[in-house]
């Protein structure tokens, strides 16, 4: 079996984005049960340097986009401007649209591509893609969907490690 860009990146993508999103499903159930403030759960954080849930499920979206933007061409912009779970949820349903609408042929053939992107406000780093994808991109996907995963835990959402699969 051998692997291609296109299907480690939007597999992996996809599966994770899915399942974050009925995650959030059981987040917005687990508030209005509890009469729990969304606003509220939307800015918990698991320690004060972190960053908030909001925040955690943007920035995962936007590694899903501007890794296949930044493999294929530009990628596209989505404002910070969500407020409810809701706005999330709609924010993932264009990310996995974006990710949907790459034919692996787009993908496939950039592992020695040069991709230049931005590490913090000022400074920029460039990778092959492959490395880009593997080492650098998918880790920090999985770390901020895990962290919005682990910020409803400690809230008391009722997730498993099935949901964060997108097998519940």
């Amino acid at each position: 079996m051998s692997l291609s860009m296109s299907s480690v990146g939007t597999q992996s993508f996809l599966q994770t984005l899915g399942a974050l999103s009925k995650i959030l499903d059981k987040a917005a159930a687990h508030c209005a049960a509890r009469k729990i403030d969304q606003a509220v759960l939307l800015q918990t954080r698991l320690t004060p340097d972190m960053f908030p849930l909001i925040k955690q499920v943007q920035i995962a979206c936007d590694f899903a986009k501007n890794t296949l933007g930044r493999l294929t061409g530009e990628p596209p912009k989505f404002p910070d401007e969500e407020k409810t779970i809701d706005d999330l949820k709609a924010r993932i349903a264009r990310t996995i649209d974006y990710v949907n609408s790459f034919a692996p042929a787009q993908i496939d053939g950039t592992e020695e591509k040069d991709v230049t992107f931005p590490i913090g406000p000022q400074n920029t780093m460039t990778l092959k893609g492959a490395q880009y994808l593997i080492a650098f991109a998918l880790p920090n996907f999985y770390f901020h969907a895990t962290t919005a995963y682990d910020i409803l835990r400690q809230a008391g959402v009722e997730i498993g490690k099935r949901d964060f699969l997108g097998r519940a």
